[in-house]
């Protein structure tokens, strides 16, 4: 297919909204208007891509309404809603078309993007019960040391000394949730060894051989 294939459908398209078209007026593939309206550009191209994605951004110094027209393809890529969501963003259309068929996925329109509030509550959460900076950014492949493993490691260091009770454990390392992680036990560090009694297990002593370089920043916090 070539981008030329995609001109009359999309023409037609817009012909049946009452928009009058015509082709390569300038550097634009498609200009369109319909009465006092405001024109309406369309950009072909056979491929969903970034090159694209940018003509459709240089158009929009030029006009408001800016779409991109591309194939349907057999089978959309994993980067679709990606790049649908960018598109989403930076306020431009979509076209897809299919024979003689467009349909439109996304109308340009302004943005304003829906916050995640919870989710954003949790990193911040995380932000603050984590202790130093204990990760490098952009490695990837390697286990993260969140709070919720610093208060684990916190408690491991006090059972280290002898079994406790979920609530003697709590107060001494300042873990207030110290007794759902014991039950929890994510990591194999910890072990009931009597009714509301917990031991250190040899994952767990390891696990603070492997982390002594940690413990002194952790154990400053009450």
């Amino acid at each position: 297919m070539k981008e030329a294939d995609l001109y009359p459908p999309v023409k037609a398209y817009l012909e049946a909204q009452g928009f009058e078209v015509k082709a390569e007026v300038g550097a634009l593939d498609v200009m369109a208007r319909r009465g006092d309206e405001a024109p309406v550009v369309v950009e072909l191209k056979i491929a969903l891509n970034l090159p694209l994605i940018l003509q459709g951004v240089a158009r929009q110094s030029l006009f408001e309404d800016v779409y991109l027209a591309v194939p349907q393809p057999r089978k959309w890529s994993h980067r679709y809603k990606d790049l649908t969501t960018l598109l989403r963003r930076l306020g431009l259309g979509l076209l897809v078309v299919e024979g003689d068929r467009v349909m439109a996925h996304l109308d340009p329109a302004p943005y304003q993007p829906r916050r995640n509030g919870p989710r954003a509550g949790r990193l911040l959460r995380e932000f603050e019960r984590r202790v130093g900076d204990p990760n490098v950014g952009g490695t990837t492949g390697t286990k993260r040391m969140t709070a919720y493993r610093q208060d684990a490691l916190r408690m491991a260091a006090h059972l280290a000394q002898g079994s406790m009770r979920p609530a003697a454990l709590a107060k001494v390392s300042g873990v207030a949730k110290a007794a759902a992680i014991l039950r929890a036990d994510h990591y194999g560090w910890f072990e009931r060894i009597a009714p509301a009694t917990y031991a250190l297990t040899p994952a767990g002593h390891a696990a603070l051989a492997n982390h002594s370089g940690d413990l002194s920043a952790l154990l400053v916090r009450p």
